[in-house]
C-alpha cells in the first residue's frame, strides 16, 4: 500500500482520531507507515466552573452594558499569550479606557505647541478632521478661536492674525544690567514672567505669615529668653554643662577617626521635646557631649548626651522655623538663622543672646570661618543669591555670582577656599575674602545639591543631589567629579537631607524622605544597610565622633534619635 492509499484510508476518521505520521524501518527493511494519536481539541476547564461568577469582557471593548468590579475589568484574557505578539493590547484603566490613535511625533508636538500658544487643538481622539471635538467643531479647548483662525496651527500663515504677544528686544551687548540690558536669543515675550522663582514671592510668603498672632510679636534684639532644664547650673565643683565629663568609659579628648567604626543595629534613647520638626543637629566640637538641635517651632534645644541625656537649655530667640546652626571652634558660642530674616549669635554656656545680624533676605546657612584667628568672621548664604562674610555686624564682603538661593558653604584647602553650591543647579569655589569664582561647575545633568559634606581625609566633597543620588567631587584645584562614586537607593527628591561620614571614612550615610537611613560603604560604593528611623522625612545625622557605632538622627516628626 502506497502512501496515497494510507491517506486515502483515514478520510473516514473524525477529528479528535487523527493522527500524524512518520516513516519507520521493519525486520525485513520495507517501509512502514506508524500513526501517533494526536488530540487536536483537549478540554479546557475552568479553576471552579460551578461557583466562577466573573464575566470576561473583551480589552478593546469601549462600552459595557453591565456593571463590572474594576478587578474584572483589568483581568488578564483567558488564553495563552502570543510570544510573536510584541504589541501590548490596550486595557480599561480605573478612569475609562485606553484607546490608541495613529499619531505622529510632528503632529502631536504641532497640536501640543498650537494649544499652548491659541488655548486649542484638535481632538486627538479622531482620526478624520472635521468631525467630533466641542460642538462638532473637530476641537478642544477655546472653540471660539479655534473658528476664528480656521484651526489654524503655529506653522500656517493664518496664526500671524492671532495678536501673539511680540518678544522683548534683545537689548544692547554691551549692557549687563538696567533697562536696555543684553537678553540673548532667550529674550521672553512681552507680559511674560520670566526669571522669578516658582511659586509665591518672598513678600507674599511674608504677608501671609504676618497675619497669624505669633508672626506679630517680632523678636528684637535684647528680647531673647533662656531656659535652663537641669537639676543645677553648676556642680560640687562650680563647672556648668561646658565641662568634658572624665568619668566614662570613652576618651572625648582624643583624635577623631582613630577608631574602626560600626554600622548602628538598634535604636537605643529618644529625645522628645520639640512640637514641630527638627531642621538640623550639631554635636559639640571635639568632644560631643552635648548635643545642639534647631526646629521649625522656633526654638533651639541643647541636649545631654550622656549621663541622664535630658533637655539641658532651651533658646528663644527666634519667631519663624531656624533654618541652619552652627557651633564656633571652641563651642562657647553658636549662630542661628531662621526664616525671619536674622541671624543671632548665643553665649552656648549662659543662654544670652550676643548680637544679632540681617541682611533683609532669608539666610539659609552660616558657617564660620574654622581658622582660630578669624572665628569672628562667619559666612552667611542667603535667599537673595548672595554670600555674605559678616564681621562685627557689617557686611565686609559679598560673594554675589550665584543666581539662586545659596544652600551650602563648605570650607577646603585648609580654609583657604570653600565651596558653594546653589538652587542654580551649579558649584563654585571661592578664595575667601576674594569674591570672584575660581572654580564654577554647571553640566545639563547637575541637580540642585541642598548638602555638602567634606570627607575626614579633605580629599573629597559628598554632594547630596536631588535626583536621589550622592554625587562626589574633588576638594582639591580642579574639583572634579568622581564618576565612579555614586551612591543611590535613597529618595531625597525635594527634601534638604543631611549627608555624613563616619569618623574612620569607611562609611557615608544618609537619610531620605520616607524616613529611612542609609549607609553605603565609601570604597565600593554598596548600600550596606537602610533602615526605617522616623515616621517622617529624615533631615540630618550626625555619627557621633569618639564612638564607633553612635548615630544620631533627626525627623520632621520632632524626634531625635540615637542609634548603637
Amino acid at each position: 500500500m502506497n502512501l496515497l492509499d494510507e491517506y486515502t484510508s483515514s478520510e473516514g476518521e473524525t477529528s479528535d482520531q487523527a493522527t500524524s505520521k512518520r516513516y519507520a524501518t521493519d525486520e525485513t527493511g520495507s517501509s512502514v507507515v506508524k500513526r501517533l494519536k494526536v488530540d487536536l481539541a483537549p478540554h479546557v476547564s475552568l479553576e471552579d466552573p460551578k461557583h466562577s461568577t466573573g464575566i470576561y469582557i473583551n480589552p478593546t471593548e469601549t462600552s459595557i452594558s453591565v456593571n463590572l468590579p474594576y478587578e474584572d475589568l483589568v483581568a488578564p484574557v483567558a488564553g495563552p499569550n502570543n510570544p510573536f505578539n510584541t504589541r501590548v493590547v490596550n486595557q480599561n484603566v480605573l478612569t475609562g479606557h485606553v484607546e490608541e490613535q495613529a499619531y505622529t511625533e510632528s503632529a502631536f508636538r504641532t497640536q501640543q505647541r498650537t494649544f499652548a500658544s491659541f488655548g486649542y487643538a484638535r481632538d486627538p481622539s479622531l482620526i478624520v478632521p472635521g468631525e467630533g471635538g466641542i460642538a462638532g467643531t473637530g476641537f478642544v479647548g477655546d472653540v471660539e478661536k479655534a473658528v476664528t483662525l480656521k484651526g489654524a496651527t503655529i506653522y500656517d500663515p493664518m496664526a500671524k492674525h492671532a495678536n501673539l504677544p511680540n518678544r522683548k528686544p534683545k537689548g544692547d551687548s554691551g549692557v549687563l544690567e538696567g533697562e536696555n540690558a543684553y537678553q540673548g536669543p532667550w529674550a521672553g515675550y512681552e507680559g511674560e514672567n520670566i526669571g522669578t522663582a516658582v511659586g509665591p514671592s518672598e513678600n507674599m510668603v511674608s504677608s501671609r505669615v504676618d497675619t497669624t498672632k505669633e508672626a506679630k510679636k517680632q523678636i528684637e534684639f535684647g528680647q531673647e529668653k533662656t531656659i535652663f532644664h537641669g537639676k543645677s547650673e553648676f556642680d560640687y565643683q562650680g563647672r556648668t554643662y561646658m565641662h568634658v565629663p572624665l568619668d566614662l568609659d570613652v576618651n572625648l579628648l582624643s583624635e577623631p577617626g582613630t577608631q574602626e567604626c560600626y554600622i548602628p543595629k538598634r535604636l537605643i534613647h529618644t529625645w522628645s521635646g520639640h512640637t514641630k520638626g527638627v531642621s538640623a543637629i550639631r554635636f559639640f566640637p571635639k568632644s560631643a557631649h552635648l548635643l545642639l538641635s534647631a526646629s521649625m517651632d522656633t526654638k533651639i534645644k541643647l541636649w545631654d548626651f550622656y549621663h541622664d541625656r535630658i533637655c539641658l537649655r532651651t533658646f528663644i530667640g527666634h519667631n519663624k522655623a531656624v533654618r541652619d546652626i552652627t557651633f564656633s571652634n571652641d563651642g562657647r558660642r553658636f549662630l542661628s538663622a531662621s526664616y525671619d530674616k536674622n541671624i543671632k549669635l548665643w553665649d552656648t554656656e549662659t543662654g544670652k543672646c550676643i548680637k544679632a545680624f540681617t541682611t533683609g533676605k532669608i539666610p539659609y546657612v552660616v558657617k564660620f570661618n574654622p581658622d582660630e584667628d578669624k572665628q569672628n568672621i562667619f559666612l552667611a548664604g542667603c535667599s537673595d543669591k548672595k554670600i555674605f562674610d559678616i564681621n562685627t555686624g557689617e557686611v565686609t564682603q559679598e560673594y554675589d555670582q550665584h543666581l539662586g538661593a545659596v544652600n551650602t558653604i563648605t570650607f577646603v584647602d585648609e580654609n583657604r577656599r570653600f565651596v558653594t553650591t546653589s538652587d542654580d543647579k551649579t558649584l563654585r569655589a571661592w578664595e575667601f575674602d576674594i569674591p570672584v569664582v575660581i572654580k564654577y561647575i554647571a553640566e545639563p545633568h547637575m541637580h540642585s545639591m541642598p548638602s555638602v559634606t567634606l570627607h575626614p581625609n579633605k580629599k573629597w566633597l559628598a554632594c547630596q543631589s536631588m535626583d536621589n543620588q550622592i554625587v562626589v567631587y574633588g576638594a582639591k584645584d580642579r574639583f572634579r567629579i568622581h564618576r565612579k562614586k555614586r551612591f543611590v537607593g535613597h529618595l531625597v527628591a525635594g527634601y534638604a537631607c543631611q549627608v555624613n561620614f563616619s569618623p574612620d571614612g569607611r562609611f557615608i550615610m544618609s537619610g531620605d524622605s520616607e524616613g529611612n537611613l542609609c549607609f553605603w560603604d565609601w570604597k565600593t560604593c554598596k548600600l550596606l544597610k537602610k533602615f526605617q528611623a522616623h515616621d517622617g522625612v529624615v533631615n540630618g545625622c550626625e555619627w557621633h565622633p569618639h564612638e564607633t557605632s553612635k548615630v544620631v538622627t533627626c525627623s520632621w516628626d520632632g524626634l531625635i534619635k540615637l542609634w548603637d
